[in-house]
């Protein structure tokens, strides 16, 4: 009898030891994939900034306004969340019950990601608006309604869910060690979690699917003419299927299996499976890269600016090295300064004007 009992007690402690290096092992890689991507998150968006803090040829301020909100709210992915989430999964004991700091935590996450989505509509509405009214374009995106638009897309979000920063609040909050996220517990307040995705996801879908799918069409439209009548334009690359429909595709990727399981959270009452979880609840972060690629780097004044700007600091930082290639002679110097010149010098086009010019045959 004792046998048996010494045998099934150490049956026991072999299955928790063995459970206890799994979760370890799958801790370490989960942490592992987290680091990766906000590295690559801040690295993209770095670039990005040192780009649009000058100017870039076509681009008008308030699209500059407007891609320096997104890039602000994709770097807080790599800046603000990550370190936060991980902070916590290091400092909390998982036997413990919800607590203030977790709190905290699970109202910044869903902040920022509600921002990134108001960001990535309002930059959809100033292009929709910029394509289809030209001539009323200056009246209607004029610099105090750009920087109103950028401002509700920052403050709307914490105001809508500032119930989720009080730890009595109506909403609760664990951290799970399935997906290392303080998670707010939508099945607390099923109401509450589905007026979440009618007030954030649903409204930002339905302006960036309307005004990107329209945006579309008329490109199409236009392209259909040109190889109708002028047949030497068979060949030009079409820009609005190369950019319009992957910023649509990784949007919808990215967003739609996190707003799904939030719904099946609040509805269901129960979670979805360990590493479905973990997948559903990074996978937006990803798009604040993939906004990087889509936005910026398809754009061929971007990447001439920022070539630029990789010449100016190698001057700066490494003047030796940038004489042996030869990049800091008397030439190449004159030309960086006139291209800098050029560029600050230049009176900043209008978007409607720059986003219209491809589609003057609409009229």
């Amino acid at each position: 009898m004792y046998t048996t009992l010494n045998l099934s007690t150490s049956a026991d402690s072999n299955l928790s030891d063995y459970q206890r290096l799994q979760e370890l092992s799958h801790r370490s890689i989960k942490v592992s994939i987290i680091v990766v991507l906000g590295v690559v998150i801040t690295l993209g968006n770095i670039a990005v900034l040192l780009v649009i803090t000058s100017s870039v040829d076509g681009w008008s301020r308030n699209s500059r306004y407007l891609l320096l909100s997104l890039t602000a709210a994709d770097s807080a992915f790599g800046l603000l969340v990550m370190p936060l989430n991980l902070w916590v999964s290091l400092l909390k004991d998982y036997t413990d019950g919800p607590d203030a700091l977790c709190h905290v935590v699970a109202f910044c996450n869903a902040t920022v990601y509600s921002t990134c989505m108001y960001t990535l509509a309002t930059i959809s509405l100033e292009r929709y608006i910029a394509v289809f009214y030209p001539l009323q374009y200056t009246s209607m995106m004029t610099r105090r309604r750009t920087l109103l638009l950028i401002a509700f897309s920052w403050c709307f979000p914490p105001f809508l869910l500032l119930p989720i920063s009080f730890p009595d609040g109506i909403i609760e909050v664990h951290f799970s060690t399935a997906s290392l996220v303080c998670n707010p517990s939508y099945s607390s307040n099923v109401g509450y979690s589905l007026s979440l995705t009618c007030f954030i996801f649903f409204p930002c879908s339905i302006i960036m699917t309307y005004a990107n799918l329209r945006v579309w069409c008329a490109a199409k439209r236009q392209r259909l003419k040109l190889r109708k009548y002028n047949c030497a334009r068979r060949s030009r690359h079409n820009v609005a299927s190369r950019v319009l429909v992957p910023v649509l595709a990784a949007y919808y990727t990215c967003w739609t299996p996190c707003m799904a399981a939030m719904i099946y959270n609040a509805v269901s009452g129960s979670s979805v499976p360990e590493w479905i979880e973990f997948v559903v609840v990074w996978l937006p972060t990803s798009n604040g890269f993939l906004n990087c690629i889509f936005y910026f780097w398809i754009n061929r004044s971007f990447r001439r600016k920022f070539h630029l700007v990789l010449q100016r600091l190698a001057l700066a930082v490494c003047p030796e090295l940038a004489n042996t290639l030869g990049c800091c002679s008397t030439s190449n110097t004159h030309f960086v300064s006139v291209i800098r010149d050029n560029n600050n010098s230049v009176h900043e086009r209008s978007s409607s004007v720059s986003s219209t010019c491809t589609l003057l045959t609409l009229a």
